[in-house]
């Protein structure tokens, strides 16, 4: 079964370390017996035990690049939160924690002594903008729009690094589920109060990952020297939006409200921020089912179960 074998032992090198993602592969990585380092701005750096905590900021050059090149792999995490309005100071932030802070590794690279041979750099699934029903591979171009152009810019970046003989890969991340964070955290308080509802027409694209099974993607990739490129990190069942709501309430023995929500009321609330819910792209993951990786959860409903408890 590809991507859940275990393998050689690296040392690793982590930003982003400590978000819901981050904390999530942390605890992974070290139960495999690597030996790993979280990059932090906050915090005391500890150079001893596992993890080991490196102090900086990703998003400037620092002593913590020097840190970085005594590693075999480096897995970039780091983005400020995009579940904000998205005015001057919020895009400027969006922007350089993944920009600046990617082009800063990637320059760290090339140091004298340096052990990278590998770099798993964040991305996500707005690469390809709001493409309707358009099905897309890692194959197809980019989108348009603010959360298309951050991440074209984000990947370009990080594909810096492949003239220096790493190996990249660009995660181009679903929407990840997972019992303690992230999206359902913030779907399951409205649903349990039955107050949950389909956003828009509900005919947007939701691609969306289990946590457990985006954990043993980066295994895969890490282990895996064929693949390198894009790689679209989505289960392989492909939902709408009216999916998502209508599996969630049914898990959770709820009823929905049969009124969605306007479109129209979204982006008064959230701004362009709102594209993030009304946005549709129907992504399918190419790379990984042809390397034969095989999901533990592999459709919403099953996904659901696991994560989410009835009351």
């Amino acid at each position: 079964m590809l991507g859940t074998s275990q393998r050689a032992t690296m040392k690793i090198f982590i930003t982003g370390g400590t978000g819901f993602v981050g904390q999530a592969l942390v605890d992974h990585l070290l139960e495999a017996g690597h030996q790993i380092t979280i990059l932090s701005r906050g915090g005391v750096a500890d150079q001893a035990g596992n993890p080991r905590h490196c102090k900086g900021d990703p998003s400037r050059p620092g002593p913590w690049q020097e840190e970085l090149s005594d590693h075999e792999a480096v897995i970039n995490l780091a983005g400020a939160s995009i579940f904000c309005r998205w005015n001057q100071a919020n895009r400027r932030a969006i922007h350089n924690s993944r920009v600046l802070t990617t082009r800063n590794i990637v320059a760290a690279l090339p140091r004298p002594g340096s052990q990278v041979r590998v770099l798993l750099n964040g991305s996500a699934v707005g690469f390809y903008g709001n493409r309707g029903d358009e099905e897309l591979t890692e194959e197809s171009a980019g989108g348009n729009g603010f959360l298309a152009e951050i991440c074209t810019a984000w990947e370009a970046e990080a594909e810096r690094a492949e003239a220096m003989g790493i190996r990249v890969l660009r995660c181009r991340l679903g929407v990840v589920l997972g019992s303690n964070g992230g999206a359902l955290s913030k779907m399951v308080p409205m649903f349990r109060t039955g107050l949950g509802a389909q956003l828009g027409n509900g005919r947007q694209w939701f691609p969306w990952i289990h946590l457990t099974d985006l954990l043993r993607i980066f295994d895969l990739l890490l282990n895996t020297p064929a693949i390198a490129g894009a790689v679209n990190c989505v289960a392989p069942e492909t939902v709408t939006n009216r999916d998502l709501t209508r599996s969630l309430a049914q898990t959770m023995g709820r009823p929905q409200l049969m009124l969605p929500v306007p479109a129209f009321v979204l982006k008064i609330v959230q701004g362009e921020a709102s594209d993030l819910l009304l946005d549709s792209a129907k992504v399918h993951p190419g790379v990984l089912t042809r390397a034969g990786f095989i999901y533990k959860f592999p459709t919403l409903a099953g996904a659901l179960s696991d994560l989410v408890a009835k009351p």
